[in-house]
């Protein structure tokens, strides 16, 4: 049986009908910022095709369900709920960050104000519960559970990384380990959700967790390289982006946990805003993405998302799945590491 690669749009087309419908559920005030926030309408509640997001963990929920034979509509309360999750975690992180567009456009928060954004992003993490609560079969409860416990460790992973703003000193370990919480737990959950809907063994579940969390890093580790030397056009962010924000991503701790030179100058650089109230020029945020990339943090990066999908794939080769679902778990992991935005 050959397979056959995992389509985006095509899991966007599953996954949306059941997407709407559940957001339809809120009340009209938080139904209009939730759903400019998904690209569905205009400021005024018009209808509107803005650019759509990467489906990335509705289309591992739905991959899930065929781990463990069973028909991937069977996941769909699980990618429903994911992708409510998911979308809560950013209109929180957009006002958290001071980040001013989302998908090529004005995010939520400055459209509507931050107090709406807030309570829309509430109402979506209540509403992911209650979609996998009501999913027929036994599993349902222990997908609830999961979520909840992925949750609880995405928000300690932002609370850990919004600690690392003051902090000008931090390790390589901490910081995998908040990316670890921020984003990889997120991803795990996605990856074994429908299979844990179909009342899969721990052996499968666990072993699905661990390629996501395994993913996870892989996928904050582009990210992170994007926020720096990610094209404008394609990642709907400034250049440089995350240097503009001293973000401690994982490439710059990286960088400064070297014991070069560069590590040096750089650790000076950076910290300067925070010495002297002024923001760093443009010429100065080149000089510190070409001192991050000297000291070595861009390479390792690239390295370490390597070996992470390398150890990602080791762990479907335990799951034992059918070699169909197997190659769309990898054709999702080349994505994440090689893609623009």
């Amino acid at each position: 049986m050959t397979a056959e690669p995992v389509s985006m749009t095509d899991v966007r087309e599953l996954v949306d009908g059941a997407l709407r419908a559940a957001v339809g559920r809120l009340d009209p005030r938080t139904y209009r910022v939730a759903a400019y926030h998904f690209g569905w309408t205009d400021k005024e509640g018009r209808p509107h095709k803005a650019p759509a997001g990467k489906a990335l963990r509705p289309a591992l929920a739905l991959l899930s369900a065929r781990a463990a034979v069973a028909p991937q509509e069977s996941a769909l309360p699980g990618a429903v709920a994911v992708e409510l999750t998911h979308a809560f975690s950013l209109l929180h992180d957009d006002i958290m960050d001071g980040d001013r567009t989302r998908r090529h456009r004005p995010a939520a928060w400055t459209v509507f104000g931050e107090a709406p954004a807030i309570l829309a992003g509430d109402a979506l993490l209540a509403l992911a519960g209650e979609v996998l609560l009501e999913a027929p079969g036994q599993g349902s409860a222990r997908a609830a559970r999961a979520l909840a416990a992925a949750t609880r460790r995405l928000i300690a992973g932002q609370a850990l990384d919004m600690d690392f703003e003051t902090q000008r000193r931090i390790s390589l370990d901490e910081c995998v380990s908040m990316a670890s919480d921020k984003t990889a737990a997120l991803l795990a959950c996605s990856c074994s959700i429908g299979a844990v809907l179909d009342g899969a063994s721990e052996a499968l579940s666990g072993a699905l967790e661990a390629f996501g969390a395994d993913l996870g890093i892989a996928f904050q580790l582009a990210d992170d390289l994007l926020g720096i030397w990610g094209d404008p056009a394609a990642t709907g962010k400034p250049a440089l982006s995350d240097l503009r924000s001293r973000k401690m991503s994982l490439p710059v701790v990286a960088a400064l946990n070297s014991d070069t030179p560069e590590a040096s100058q750089l650790a000076d650089l950076y910290g300067r805003p925070a010495r002297s109230g002024e923001e760093l020029s443009e010429a100065e945020l080149a000089e510190t993405a070409a001192l991050v990339e000297a000291a070595g943090g861009r390479a390792w990066a690239e390295m370490e998302a390597e070996s992470r999908i390398q150890r990602a794939a080791e762990h479907l080769i335990t799951a034992k799945l059918p070699e169909p679902v197997r190659t769309g778990f990898l054709h999702i992991a080349d994505f994440v590491t090689s893609r623009d935005h």
